[in-house]
């Protein structure tokens, strides 16, 4: 499927106007993997909401955790008799500069969000709710981070259950800057509840009943299945790429918070005492405008290393993109993600998935993937990172024990069959536990154990 292929009216999938144009795999399929006890758990929770109407509202199809998740977790829901749907939010550059301005700020960038920006991105969202953007009537609306999140003020109907899905570590930033913090107070209010990755990134507050569901990948899709080695080879010999040399890989979008320039000086360490290369593979979020100016520097800082490939992966086709992203990392000998902030790092989950050992940013939702010396390392600075590189090239015995473990890690808390049963259950306590609003808000719900 292609970007081009969603509908002018921002659908991307809706089984109730004929447009399915993705699917995942049958749930049996995922019984090996998760285990027949955890598949039951899924079907019982499937049948008691069976026929119930979900949408899924967030800001782009294209490139991000979020519409990773989604890809796989609206056709999943489907096959369990639920009635999901998925649009996009239509908007303007101007929109998606204020909020990704914002997004910045939750991030903890300095700065404010200004009247003028906040006057944008009030205005694009009302004009999204004028176009009727909910066309029909859910009974479940959840909406994805901070850049639809106003819509429940414009469009909430009575009877209607309304969630707000937060991917990212806001709890600093909001208590740091009171601007944000009246912001989002001022857009959250309407909401039935709210889910969090995890436990610090709820914020205590905020009036509404809070639920900490970790995210998740989907082992069989495209972007995680096994590979033969042809199909890898092919991926490498597309981009020149030596397969005898060792490679170092970061993977992901081109974004400033995902510490490129820690990585290229990581790798320029490593290669003055072993043979290897690096490769820098990603591409931009369509509601991103940062990430050309993130790649133009990163050309210029690597022109003159013929050790460095950066390869600006093609959206246009999205299979054909997650086949070349699950071969790269399936090449790679490590893979570093030396982020400055993360959500919760679903790269890194990938590629635990696919037993590599991984050294990444001790930040955000990445600890809850690293675990330091067991599942990967984490980033310190070049010159000891670049030291823990060396060493799993050394000793390939031990970066292979590293990767089994962070594949056994991730088999059992982040696959998508068993994260959907939380999902499910977190809609079904908050639509029907007979708790007041009051004493449900007081409520922090946790499917896991952490």
């Amino acid at each position: 499927m292609s970007v081009s292929s969603i509908l002018k009216d921002g659908t991307v999938y809706s089984r109730r106007k004929d447009f399915c144009p993705f699917s995942t795999s049958p749930l049996e399929s995922y019984a090996s993997i998760i285990g027949d006890e955890k598949i039951a758990r899924l079907q019982n929770i499937g049948k008691r909401l069976k026929g119930l109407k979900i949408l899924e509202l967030n800001a782009t199809a294209q490139g991000g955790g979020v519409a990773e998740m989604l890809y796989s977790s609206i056709p999943f829901l489907n096959l369990l008799g639920i009635e999901a749907e998925w649009k996009i939010i239509n908007g303007r550059k101007s929109y998606y500069e204020c909020t990704k301005k914002l997004h910045n700020l939750l991030q903890g960038m300095k700065g404010s969000f200004t009247p003028e920006m906040k006057q944008i991105y009030i205005s694009q969202l009302e004009e999204c709710a004028d176009n009727n953007i909910i066309d029909y009537s859910p009974d479940v609306v959840i909406v994805h981070d901070p850049q639809p999140l106003m819509l429940c003020h414009c469009l909430k109907k009575s009877g209607e259950t309304w969630l707000w899905r937060c991917h990212i570590d806001i709890e600093p930033a909001i208590r740091a800057n009171d601007g944000l913090l009246n912001l989002i107070n001022n857009w959250i209010g309407g909401y039935d509840a709210a889910i969090f990755s995890a436990a610090r990134y709820v914020f205590p507050p905020w009036p509404v009943p809070k639920f900490i569901i970790p995210p998740f990948i989907d082992p069989l899709s495209e972007k995680n299945r096994e590979l033969t080695q042809e199909e890898i080879d092919r991926v490498l010999l597309k981009y020149k790429i030596d397969r005898e040399v060792p490679i170092i890989a970061q993977i992901g979008r081109f974004d400033p918070w995902k510490g490129l320039d820690r990585t290229i000086a990581t790798y320029r360490r490593v290669r003055r005492e072993r043979e290897c290369q690096l490769i820098l593979a990603g591409g931009f979020a369509a509601d991103d405008p940062e990430g050309e100016r993130v790649l133009d520097d990163i050309y210029s800082k690597t022109r003159e290393d013929e050790g460095i490939h950066v390869l600006n992966l093609s959206l246009d086709n999205r299979l054909e993109n997650h086949v070349e992203v699950n071969a790269l990392q399936r090449a790679a000998s490590v893979i570093i993600q030396p982020s400055i902030r993360e959500g919760f790092g679903l790269v890194i989950t990938e590629a635990l998935w696919k037993a590599k050992p991984v050294i990444a940013g001790n930040i955000g939702g990445i600890p809850f993937q690293i675990k330091e010396g067991d599942t990967g390392y984490f980033y310190q600075n070049p010159q000891r990172t670049a030291q823990k590189v060396i060493y799993l090239l050394d000793n390939l015995k031990a970066a292979e024990i590293m990767g089994k473990r962070g594949k056994k890690y991730v088999q059992e808390h982040f696959i998508i069959a068993d994260r959907i049963a939380d999902y499910l259950l977190a809609i079904d306590i908050t639509m029907n536990s007979g708790l007041s609003r009051g004493t449900f808000a007081e409520c922090v719900t946790s499917f896991h154990p952490w």
